[in-house]
């Protein structure tokens, strides 16, 4: 029974500076490579114990640190990713949440601190991006402590005021807490460590602190039998140049070796493979081992993991006759993965099950229908069964961090390695298809519009009549229906002409002649007379009715009015 690594979460909203904080601490380059300079996926790195003491100095006396190193987990920040972070929140023996000084607490901020509650994991406070406060004044060389202490008073008041308001804020939420150099009972405060991730001042005393947390309060939970078969979740499914498919995982108990059986949890049925090499990342590359002990971050190649998915559990077997025993533990584990979806929706596909839970999981905030959700690159099916879809505004597919080979000409596909701009693009086209196909579905219904019968221009009385109108409100189209201001039906306008010349529609303002089959002037309608057009259509209309002008609009509640004098229900 042995020490492990301390698995250590790092949480916060976007941009608040997590990954750069691991940069820091492990001197590593990460932000560099992402799509958009923003974390999209889980990543976990070791930082091993020598790094710890050249980083903490003589804050913390190398023969006082008894840990064999830190795994560090960065998540992403979007509040899509709550389910990645939930499978780390469930990692983690203790986890870094990265506030920063100037924007404070936001909504994944607080989401955060709910997954913290949940699985009841311990947490520090790193209060970054201090270095940005107007008139800072940065020393890395100096303790973090004292370089505060040197500050100009302005910018001390105002280290001061933010933290105590972030302390103000977390009482609100249930947290007692304090500067980590005031906390007097590290049981019952939450320490709050003040921190440049741009200039590295106070990741060291951030790292002092966590080592002695650990060490003080989770001794029990870290000491491991480092010799047993060893148990992990898997972080990433990656395709890696000359070995195929493989699979980054934390090690959290036990010891894995090349040769060993592994069982994995997976959508249908637990996934039986032997492993044929193990790797960790050491210096940028990847460095082959014969096997690796808890805590750690590293990479599986094996044969028959091609269906394995990310955040998924695996466990070392190392007698076959307990495979099947395996197998039903991972399966309660696992429990039944269960992806809602309709007869009718959009695809949606991603290269992990925490990535499709993310894009699902916004997706139905936004109450889009999904039709199918799975893991893997657009395949001509998911082509073909888009394009069955009756509805043109559903022939879309979404695909975060996956490929398609071919497209087809009346299926949206919209890719993306960044899951915002994938819904940021849908929406764009989304709203523009709309907009067509309710333009052009207003073009085939009769518009609200009204006219007034000029006095003096009755060209004919009746077989039709024809009549000079003045437009007062809309659009008025041949083949309209008319209505009186009583209700009763007039007839149809046979044709229209301007001036001599035959036209199809007049617009608000226009004087022109109709003529109106079956009427007769006098009788059905008179001079100085008002009609309105005749509304089939209500329903339509009525979910069009963000296209209509303000007149047309204000006949429209007009006809409803006459409508339901006879019939209280018209429309409804």
């Amino acid at each position: 029974m042995k020490l492990r690594s301390v698995i250590c979460l790092l949480m916060g909203h976007v941009d608040h500076g997590k990954t750069k904080i691991l940069e820091n601490i492990a001197k590593v380059k990460i932000i560099e490579k992402e799509a958009g300079g923003i974390t999209q996926v889980i990543r976990a790195i070791n930082v091993n114990v020598e790094r710890i003491k050249n980083l903490c100095g003589n804050l913390l006396p190398p023969e006082k640190i008894m840990l064999p190193g830190i795994l560090l987990i960065d998540t992403p920040g979007h509040a899509a990713f709550t389910n990645l972070r939930k499978r780390g929140g469930n990692l983690a023996d203790i986890a870094i949440l990265v506030i920063d000084i100037n924007e404070g607490l936001m909504p994944q901020t607080i989401e955060c601190f709910e997954i913290l509650k949940q699985y009841r994991t311990p947490f520090v406070i790193a209060l970054n991006k201090i270095d940005l406060i107007s008139g800072y004044v940065s020393n890395p060389k100096l303790k973090l402590l004292e370089n505060l202490d040197k500050q100009p008073k302005r910018v001390k008041e105002f280290i001061d005021k933010k933290l105590y308001e972030l302390v103000g804020k977390l009482y609100e939420l249930g947290f007692n807490s304090e500067r980590f150099d005031r906390v007097m009972d590290y049981t019952k405060q939450v320490a709050i460590i003040p921190c440049s991730a741009k200039t590295s001042e106070g990741i060291a005393e951030l790292v002092a602190v966590i080592i002695g947390l650990a060490q003080k309060f989770l001794e029990e939970s870290l000491t491991i039998d480092i010799e047993g078969p060893g148990k992990g979740t898997i972080l990433e499914v990656v395709e890696e140049k000359g070995l195929g498919i493989t699979l980054d995982v934390v090690l959290y108990e036990g010891k894995i070796c090349e040769g060993d059986t592994i069982v994995i949890g997976a959508l249908e049925k637990p996934i039986v493979a032997k492993i044929r090499a193990l790797f960790v990342a050491e210096d940028g590359k990847l460095k082959r081992k014969k096997e690796i002990r808890a805590s750690s971050s590293l990479k599986i190649s094996a044969i028959g993991i091609e269906n394995a998915i990310a955040g998924m559990p695996i466990v070392v077997v190392r007698d076959e006759r307990k495979i099947e025993d395996a197998k039903r533990k991972i399966l309660e584990e696992v429990g039944e993965v269960i992806i809602e979806t309709e007869k009718e929706g959009i695809i949606v596909k991603a290269d992990s099950l925490g990535s499709l839970e993310a894009l699902i999981k916004l997706l139905k905030e936004k109450e889009i229908p999904i039709k199918r959700a799975t893991i893997g690159n657009v395949t001509k099916k998911d082509l073909v069964d888009a394009g069955s879809e009756s509805d043109p505004l559903k022939r879309v597919i979404l695909g975060f961090n996956v490929k398609c080979e071919e497209g087809v000409e009346n299926v949206k596909v919209i890719l993306s390695d960044v899951i915002y701009k994938i819904i940021e693009e849908y929406e764009k086209w989304y709203n523009a298809e709309k907009r067509k196909i309710e333009e052009e579905e207003l073009k085939k219904v009769v518009r609200p519009f009204e006219i007034k019968i000029l006095r003096g221009c009755v060209f004919r009385q009746s077989n039709p009549a024809i009549v000079g109108i003045e437009v007062i409100a809309g659009k008025v189209k041949t083949d309209s229906q008319l209505m009186k201001l009583d209700g009763k039906i007039v007839g149809r306008i046979k044709s229209m002409q301007l001036e001599g010349e035959n036209i199809q529609e007049a617009e608000k303002g226009k004087q022109v002649a109709i003529a109106i089959p079956e009427v007769t002037v006098g009788r059905q309608i008179k001079e100085d007379e008002i009609l309105l057009s005749d509304i089939k259509e209500f329903r339509v209309m009525k979910k069009l009715k963000k296209y209509l002008t303000e007149d047309e609009k204000r006949v429209l509640k007009k006809i409803v009015e006459i409508k339901r004098r006879e019939k209280p229900t018209w429309g409804l």
